[in-house]
């Protein structure tokens, strides 16, 4: 017999406004990836996930995700489930890894199921699993958005709300410094938000006016004060022509949008860096099934 299978593929995104000191966030989807594989099972309650990107880091996320769609959804007594995620987005520097996992395992369990499920309905099962495996302070209903729709939305996470979405114009590309460490959420203390609240909530409003390039810079100096994080790599940046940059969720990545005649500019600026440059493209592609085995 063969057992119910889907793969689904979502995206990576950078932040615009970081949601943790307001409740309230941005994001822009970027073409880094995210594929999950589904495959359903005769033993309710065994799950058993594989990153296969990275077999060192944690799949707590994928397991609770998959686990929360099929409880949710009602077929938790009737299936288990295989989760397998693969993926070229670096985790734990603030690129969306976790929020592009959820999107994708509970894509993948949705159509593996058999189910018919609206774009939002999806992206709330996987802020959910987010939530129940911790890896979120906010829920990163800003992040999961713009991974699974593409584009830049701007939300209230405290509402699961979309307030806004925009499409970028111009030939844009996305510079993006990945240092050789890594930060979890786990490890953040919140209170120090209290002291940037006002600039974040400044941040917000620019980027519901559209001015979504001046919200991703002010946001990204204030977090990274927070953060202790050097400016010098945003700054420097902006003096080679980046129309933005700043500090990427929790970091300790950077992100740079920028005119595409400038970016050997840029990268020269960042030689000095440890680390990697990657570059790459914004994405307006919703999360896509990419095949479903019945």
């Amino acid at each position: 017999m063969v057992q119910p299978q889907a793969e689904a593929v979502g995206h990576g995104a950078i932040t615009i406004v970081n949601a943790m000191a307001t409740g309230k966030g941005a994001a822009v989807g970027i073409n880094l990836w995210t594929k999950a594989r589904v495959t359903l099972t005769n033993e309710p309650g065994s799950f058993e996930a594989r990153n296969l990107a990275d077999q060192t880091e944690s799949t707590q996320l994928i397991e609770v995700t998959a686990r929360h769609v099929l409880n949710k959804l009602g077929y938790a007594r009737r299936f288990g489930a295989i989760v397998e995620t693969q993926s070229n987005i670096p985790i734990a520097v603030g690129l969306k890894s976790s929020s592009a996992a959820a999107n994708a395992v509970s894509l993948a369990c949705v159509k593996a199921l058999g189910k018919r499920a609206r774009d939002l309905q999806v992206i709330r099962l996987g802020v959910e699993g987010s939530l129940k495996a911790g890896v979120t302070l906010t829920g990163a209903y800003d992040d999961a958005c713009a991974c699974y729709l593409g584009g830049v939305v701007v939300t209230d996470n405290s509402q699961m709300r979309i307030i806004k979405r925009f499409k970028p114009k111009g030939r844009l590309r996305v510079l993006i410094h990945v240092p050789n460490r890594k930060k979890y959420t786990r490890d953040i203390d919140p209170a120090p938000f209290r002291g940037i609240r006002l600039i974040i909530q400044v941040a917000h409003r620019e980027a519901v006016r559209g001015n979504y390039w001046n919200a991703l810079t002010l946001n990204g100096l204030a977090y990274s004060n927070v953060f202790h994080y050097d400016t010098t790599v945003s700054i420097d940046a902006l003096n080679a022509g980046a129309l933005a940059a700043g500090l990427s969720g929790k970091g300790p990545a950077v992100a740079a949008v920028v005119p595409d005649t400038l970016t050997e500019n840029v990268r020269s600026a960042w030689r000095r860096l440890k680390g990697v440059v990657l570059e790459t493209n914004f994405n307006f592609r919703k999360a896509t099934v990419r095949r479903v085995t019945a």
